[in-house]
């Protein structure tokens, strides 16, 4: 018999006599190493308690007096959860957009076996921001690309007339696209794919920002690829940043051919790298692209592939679906999302906020030039880069940023990402320089 007892709410959430808001760090740690898989590595004795503004959190630490309690402190968010919240945390106007829907609208969900008027205004909010034929929703950031590789593939048999399942998509090394089975089939980080194979076949790799790669490339197997999908900027691999010319090249090479040119804007879209999505900024247009994480607002999940009219009409009922995909609340969060997106110009602030800390970053490279290696960025999508020695590592520099109040994460040891929300002030873009500029002077 199951004695499961839930009972309160927010600190009070109490489940089998346990109250939430009495656990310290370390108890919510234990809890987690205990009883949820470790497939993330949390920074240590903090515990995110609540919203205090767009860029600002409020934490718990272990308090100096009891370790078996704890303090909270201010979090300046200079991660902005991978960049799902670039509107800014709790935007007044989404939140206000869900509230009077669940309130007066009283349509949560429904099946895509049904319609819903709701559908209509995302796809029309949708397809004008992006500037594309037709939208597909979906929820999670790794589905709008899942679906993106399917429809490269039934396109290149359908359309180009790729001899059957002898179809190759292209990608570029550094990738990352997600953690589904196809995603890391992509991938050539070890840690991504270790004990998770076989991997799907069909899948070829070339250098980023490397153009005569792609060119011997499609020179070689050009009739069997039906697309290079690829991240316009690449994110994880460390805000790799390719060079002006490289798109507009890829892009003309790819008409060459008759290869779909597929990118996957999920982190670089909604405004953060100083323009609406990513691949504006170099002068092309890619054939799909797949959106989330900003596409939800930081209320829900909420992610799609946009696209033209003849890549994506290969479609048919039966061949694609999503349960809740693009259901009446996601679908009115869709449409605010990007509502705040125009209103509020977040690219325009992302370029200037950017432009900011990137003048930081040059100040402090000058200042440390044997200890930072290189910076780089678009818009508020940034990176510095230490030299690879031991004592420089973004572990802990991630670390000693957040006793000074700031959130920020590293990425392949020596490199730590600033893409806080695109909503943030002058003062808190000169506070986080500050700090850093404290902890690589104290390494």
């Amino acid at each position: 018999m199951n004695n499961l007892v839930i009972t309160g709410y927010g600190d009070d959430l109490t489940i089998n006599g346990v109250r939430i808001g009495d656990l310290s760090p370390k108890e919510h740690e234990k809890i987690e190493k205990e009883k949820g898989g470790q497939n993330y590595k949390p920074l240590e004795d903090v515990v995110v308690s609540h919203v205090q503004d767009s860029s600002t959190l409020i934490c718990r630490k272990p308090s100096n007096e009891n370790i078996e309690k704890y303090v909270e402190e201010e979090l300046i968010d200079g991660l902005c959860c991978y960049s799902a919240v670039n509107q800014g945390q709790l935007n007044e106007e989404i939140v206000n957009a869900v509230i009077h829907h669940l309130k007066n609208e009283k349509l949560p969900t429904v099946p895509r076996s049904i319609r819903h008027k709701y559908m209509a205004a995302f796809l029309m909010a949708a397809t004008e921001i992006t500037s594309m034929d037709k939208v597909v929703p979906k929820v999670a950031g790794v589905e709008s690309w899942e679906l993106t590789f399917k429809l490269c593939r039934r396109w290149g048999y359908k359309i180009k007339k790729i001899p059957k399942n002898k179809c190759i998509i292209v990608g570029a090394k550094g990738n990352f696209h997600g953690r589904s089975v196809s995603a890391v089939s992509m991938s050539d980080d070890p840690d991504a794919r270790e004990d998770f194979g076989p991997f799907l076949p069909g899948i070829e790799l070339v250098p980023y920002n490397d153009i005569e790669a792609l060119e011997n490339l499609f020179d070689k197997k050009g009739e069997f690829i039906a697309a290079f999908s690829v991240e316009p900027i690449q994110g994880e691999a460390g805000v790799i940043v390719p060079d002006d010319d490289y798109w507009p090249q890829v892009s003309a090479l790819c008409k060459k051919h008759n290869i779909l040119l597929a990118m996957d804007e999920v982190q670089t879209g909604f405004g953060r790298t100083g323009a609406n999505f990513a691949h504006q900024l170099f002068g092309v247009k890619p054939d799909l692209m797949g959106c989330g994480k900003a596409a939800g607002g930081g209320i829900l999940p909420v992610s799609f592939v946009a696209g033209r009219k003849d890549v994506i009409g290969t479609l048919t009922p039966g061949s694609e679906g999503s349960t809740i995909g693009g259901y009446p609340l996601a679908s009115v969060v869709g449409t605010y999302a990007i509502k705040v997106l125009v209103d509020a110009d977040l690219a325009t602030n992302a370029r200037i906020r950017g432009a900011q800390l990137m003048s930081h970053y040059e100040e402090l490279m000058s200042e440390f030039p044997d200890k930072i290696k290189d910076v780089r960025g678009k818009g508020l999508l940034t990176a510095f880069e230490m030299f690879d020695e031991k004592r420089l590592d973004g572990h802990t520099v991630s670390v000693e940023l957040l006793k000074r109040g700031v959130y920020a994460k590293e990425t392949h040891h020596s490199t730590v990402r600033i893409a806080p929300a695109l909503t943030i002030e002058s003062h808190n873009i000169d506070n986080i320089a500050e700090h850093i500029r404290d902890v690589i002077k104290s390494l």
